[in-house]
């Protein structure tokens, strides 16, 4: 969008008013005042109006609204002055951090555009999106109106679930589904490939992997030699992808979806309980979000409290667990331990290994969080009742 358009001159009107429902997959709640927006709208302007709350419909074609939007994350993204009177430590470095993003995608998120119930972009030269949204939001009965973020979100997710993601301790891919965690960090797979089964597998080949996401560990551990893994996932969408990378790989007959709840229901025991929780304390604010924060530790302490009535004699816990909390200053080693020792548990062994994701290797020093990357260590906890 360049920034020598001239505005054009919009009118206000209500969402109410609108043939269309506002849809939001993280959510945000619509907005209070909407225009109508096209190409003659500078980005400038535009910018201005999202940041004093003001949502911008579009009405033009496409690749104007695709260019706007990078117009505007130009913006968003220019250095804010700070005071340098203060060193942040850590933790305040990353709180700063979650607020700046959730600034920028509270910001880039008020560029919206219609979306038809045969899931179509009401734009001018717009792609066929209707296979990717079809995909994410199922059938619509309404037409809508959806943040062109997001919808790039979708369309991005769409084509990470065609193509897949190259698990090697699989040897084969693994297909995300939208609004499920990628397993691109391949590391905590590793761990799961190669640590020692717990003895109680050797007579009872039974897991339980909880917060499945896209069923990744429940694979290596089916090919492993498991012959029954119960997953569960508070999110509906990571068990359905579950099933479908199970089918995928010929494991159907192995891993069992077992409801939303943490653990499975009816309290039976198992060889081996499988959890990888998210791995930084914090409110998640979007669906992929609760792949990485875990409010209040709910999860871990759940995991924690609950492990020692689902073993069976012999039987361990794996705890998949970053240490970026602990280089954050979000949580202690010694608060770890001190959960695991208070849940009646004991730690009997250990596994370890270095990210190789490109964020630990790179070497941005605008990036706050970068110093904590390049020394996080990701381990596996074998755990089992004291």
């Amino acid at each position: 969008m360049s920034d020598t358009h001239r505005p054009t001159t919009t009118a206000p009107f209500a969402l109410s008013a609108l043939p269309a429902t506002w849809h939001s997959e993280n959510g945000t709640p619509p907005p209070r005042r909407l225009i109508a927006a096209d190409d003659s709208l500078r980005a400038e302007a535009a910018y201005r109006l999202v940041c004093e709350g003001t949502a911008l419909l579009w009405q033009g074609a496409y690749p104007d609204a695709l260019r706007l939007l990078h117009a505007m994350r130009r913006r968003a993204e220019r250095p804010r002055p700070r005071s340098r009177s203060v060193l942040d430590s850590p933790a305040e470095a990353f709180r700063k951090h979650r607020r700046e993003r959730a600034r920028l995608a509270r910001v880039l998120g008020m560029l919206l555009v219609p979306l038809d119930t045969d899931h179509r972009v009401r734009l001018d030269r717009a792609p066929d999106v209707r296979e990717a949204c079809l995909a994410a939001y199922g059938p619509l009965l309404d037409n809508r109106i959806v943040s062109l973020r997001e919808l790039l979100g979708v369309i991005g997710a769409h084509q990470w679930r065609v193509r897949g993601v190259e698990v090697p301790a699989l040897g084969a891919r693994i297909h995300p589904h939208y609004g499920v965690f990628s397993p691109v960090r391949g590391e905590y797979v590793d761990l799961v490939a190669r640590a020692p089964l717990p003895p109680a597998a050797l007579t009872h080949p039974t897991a339980h992997d909880l917060g499945t996401g896209t069923g990744v560990l429940a694979a290596v551990l089916a090919r492993r030699g498991l012959r029954r893994v119960l997953v569960t996932d508070a999110n509906p969408r990571a068990l359905a992808c579950a099933r479908d990378n199970a089918r995928r790989l010929g494991l159907a007959d192995h891993i069992e979806t077992a409801g939303t709840a943490l653990y499975p229901p009816g309290g039976d025991r198992t060889a081996l309980v499988v959890c990888n929780p998210p791995w930084l304390p914090g409110r998640p604010t979007s669906t992929l979000d609760q792949g990485v924060y875990d409010r209040d530790t709910r999860m871990l302490q759940g995991f924690l409290d609950g492990l020692a009535d689902r073993l069976l004699p012999g039987g361990e816990g794996w705890l998949i667990l970053s240490d970026l909390a602990e280089r954050l200053g979000l949580r202690t080693r010694a608060d770890l331990l001190c959960a695991v020792s208070g849940a009646g548990l004991r730690v009997t062994g250990r596994l370890d290994t270095v990210p190789r994701h490109p964020r630990a290797t790179a070497t941005d020093r605008s990036d706050p969080l970068q110093r904590a990357r390049a020394g996080e260590i990701t381990s596996l906890w074998r755990l089992a009742p004291a």
